[in-house]
């Protein structure tokens, strides 16, 4: 694809001073990084600004859906394509996903293989135009910051990485997060910074010594949601935060929800009916994002908990070939026993057309920042069910802070790609954690309540004259002017 023709649509917009805002986005090649960033340049583009994407040619064909939707929408989008070389560090040819990686051993070899795309990216941007006016990357694309130096024009990070807190702990201690209004504390092995990747320890040490060359933070989320948090972190770093989320909420009808990320395995009617037989607020949603691994014994033990509780759901399962006997399971009188209340999709669902449907009554969820905003958006209350990494964190957001949750009741961590055979969590858990959430008690109304309360916050955010409203156009006015005083 050329760069400056690929998924592209420029039509009905002026050279004002957001149009003169160029915006480069960088994102990290794993579905719970990229789908953001996608919505990023949709937001960026609505309001004016020209935002070139970097993609690769996999993910530029997952991506068919969006830039499908930009053009018809004559957004100022471009993809900008990059080959990716895979077979040069050692990976599967068109293995450009992390969740297309065969183990996480390999995971050392992605990241080699993204660095290797700076020169070819510098060398796009160099041609642009309009010129570069910023560029935002993810935080494990360090080497983003370099190009932006050498193009003279600011950088932006969506998220802030630390970890000398973590250091000389053992996983059972606790920590204690300073600087925040309310108290923060997990266990080390719960907290961001330990998750145990091949690779990734080797460059902690360069991105935060670039995160703090960078101009400030994009951040997906809203004032309203974590305000007094916002403004702590803010001070810490010393730097300025974006607060623009929820991003997710740019698509605005169920096609466009439904195409958002990669191409569902189900059809979408299919689910849409099913989903309109059900009574409001009567289904249970049970996903646990892309990377997340569930080992056959606890998903036969959740599939069991999920039977138990005599509620609908609808249950994405990544099975298939690499777990047959949980297929064997499947098949074996389960799906016929629930046929008539539960729904199963197995690979990619579209997550956001099935939370907005007012069937759903809850979301069980592993705390992906991704997948708790879009709840948040949706106005669904949670079911807790963290992994690793970040997770466990946004678990007590929902469950002490926001109180729109409860927890399921994790007893460890689950490392990303790494073989856990124990249940963590029993099939009574699961049975309980959907009663409690699902039924018509107080505790349980009271929740429904706030959950729908922060969705209404959440959607203000974005419209006219609200927090994240205005923080975008801030952004692109502040950047436009840059770009307009260096040209």
């Amino acid at each position: 694809m050329d760069d400056d023709t690929a998924g592209h649509a420029t039509g009905g917009y002026t050279t004002t001073a957001a149009a003169a805002a160029h915006f480069v986005l960088v994102p990290m090649m794993a579905q719970g990084h990229a789908i953001p960033m996608t919505d990023m340049a949709r937001l960026l583009a609505e309001h004016g600004a020209q935002v070139s994407l970097v993609v690769t040619p996999v993910n530029a064909a997952r991506m068919a859906g969006f830039a499908a939707g930009v053009e018809e929408a004559g957004l100022p989008v471009q993809l900008v394509e990059i080959p990716f070389p895979a077979a040069e560090f050692g990976l599967p040819d068109g293995c450009e996903n992390v969740d297309m990686l065969p183990s996480k051993d390999l995971f050392s070899n992605f990241l080699e293989a993204c660095g290797a795309l700076r020169e070819p990216l510098a060398a796009r941007l160099r041609q642009r135009r309009p010129p570069v006016s910023c560029i935002i990357s993810d935080m494990i694309h360090w080497w983003a910051g370099d190009i932006a130096t050498e193009l003279g024009v600011p950088w932006l990070t969506d998220i802030i990485y630390r970890h000398n807190l973590l250091e000389n702990l053992t996983d059972d201690e606790i920590v204690k997060v300073s600087g925040f209004p309310t108290p923060l504390e997990l266990p080390k092995a719960r907290c961001p910074g330990t998750l145990c990747v091949p690779g990734l320890e080797q460059i902690r040490q360069k991105i935060y010594d670039q995160e703090m060359r960078s101009d400030g933070t994009i951040m997906n989320s809203f004032q309203e949601l974590e305000a007094l948090y916002i403004e702590s972190f803010e001070r810490a770093i010393g730097k300025k935060i974006w607060a623009i989320g929820p991003m997710c909420l740019c698509h605005r009808d169920s096609n466009a929800m439904a195409a958002r990320g990669n191409k569902a395995s189900m059809d979408d009617a299919k689910c849409l009916q099913w989903l309109d037989s059900k009574k409001p607020g009567s289904v249970i949603f049970v996903s646990f994002g892309s990377l997340s691994s569930t080992e056959p014994q606890q998903l036969v033990e959740l599939g069991l908990g999920l039977e138990a509780s005599n509620k609908p759901f609808i249950w994405v399962i990544k099975a298939g070939k690499k777990f047959p006997e949980v297929e064997e399971w499947l098949a074996d009188g389960f799906e016929e026993r629930v046929k008539d209340r539960g729904m199963i999709i197995r690979g990619w669902a579209p997550q956001m057309m099935i939370l907005w449907h007012q069937a759903i009554g809850g979301f069980m969820t592993h705390c992906g920042w991704n997948s708790t905003l879009e709840g948040i958006s949706a106005g669904v209350p949670m079911i807790t069910w963290p992994h690793f990494a970040e997770q466990f964190v946004n678990e007590k957001l929902v469950v002490d802070h926001l109180k729109i949750g409860v927890e399921v009741g994790v007893k460890g961590v689950t490392q990303w790609g790494t073989e856990q055979k124990e249940v963590k969590v029993t099939r009574t858990a699961v049975e309980t954690a959907v009663s409690m959430l699902m039924n018509e008690g107080e505790v349980a109304q009271e929740i429904r309540m706030r959950a729908k309360d922060f969705g209404m916050m959440a959607r203000r955010a974005l419209e006219e004259g609200g927090s994240s409203y205005n923080n975008i156009k801030l952004l692109i006015q502040e950047l436009g002017n840059k770009q307009n005083t260096s040209v």
